[in-house]
């Protein structure tokens, strides 16, 4: 089977939309300030985008709100092409709890972590649909440690549900990953060592003790 280059389908949508001159609205989901600098920065040339801040696998709550702060000064002091909306959910664990029970022991980036992806992807399609936008889409596929593939079949999976087109992305490609990295050091922002759950930061704890 051919591996799927997500980044030339959306070189093609983005060109199709610059050829018929129009500027479409994304409903951007955002684990992180980090993972978001640089996909902010390349999509909102395109796209006319809301940045949700939907994670309520994070933990413990003083992580969450940190995350989130750095999120809206992120947005507030990044120049971008067009404007970019900022939004944030209530913070509500025990939905990410009742999502991954049965899953507590997987490994990192195995089924609690897809339970996870599939959780925010759905609010993200739910308020996109609410809304009237045109596309959804996520910036977890730059992490070089979550499978752009996997993340890709959920968001279709999801949008043929919904209605509303899943922007399809491999958010690492062509220096991505390398450019956050760039643009976190350019704004000072808190990187942390763990992904978010209590489950990531456990392992992270385990991993930083050998």
């Amino acid at each position: 089977m051919n591996k799927i280059n997500y980044q030339l389908r959306l070189d093609e949508i983005i060109k199709r939309h610059e050829a018929a001159g129009e500027t479409p609205t994304l409903l951007l989901h955002s684990c992180c300030a980090p993972c978001s600098s640089y996909t902010i920065e390349y999509l909102s040339q395109y796209f006319r985008i809301t940045v949700l801040y939907y994670n309520p696998n994070i933990s413990p709550e003083s992580e969450y709100a940190t995350r989130r702060e750095e999120q809206r000064r992120l947005i507030s002091e990044m120049e971008t092409v067009n404007p970019v909306m900022f939004e944030a959910d209530e913070y509500d664990p025990q939905t990410f709890y009742n999502a991954v029970r049965g899953l507590e022991n997987e490994p990192e980036g195995g089924d609690r972590c897809l339970v996870c992806y599939r959780m925010r992807l759905e609010r993200a399609a739910r308020l996109a649909a609410e809304r009237g936008m045109d596309y959804f889409t996520t910036t977890l596929t730059i992490s070089p440690m979550k499978r752009a593939d996997r993340i890709n079949e959920i968001g279709e999976e999801i949008a043929a549900r919904t209605g509303v087109s899943f922007l399809p992305s491999d958010f690492k490609k062509r220096g991505g990953y390398l450019r956050s990295i760039e643009l976190s050091r350019e704004h000072g922002l808190y990187r942390q060592n763990y992904c978010g759950c209590v489950f990531s930061r456990r392992q992270a704890r385990q991993h930083d003790d050998r």
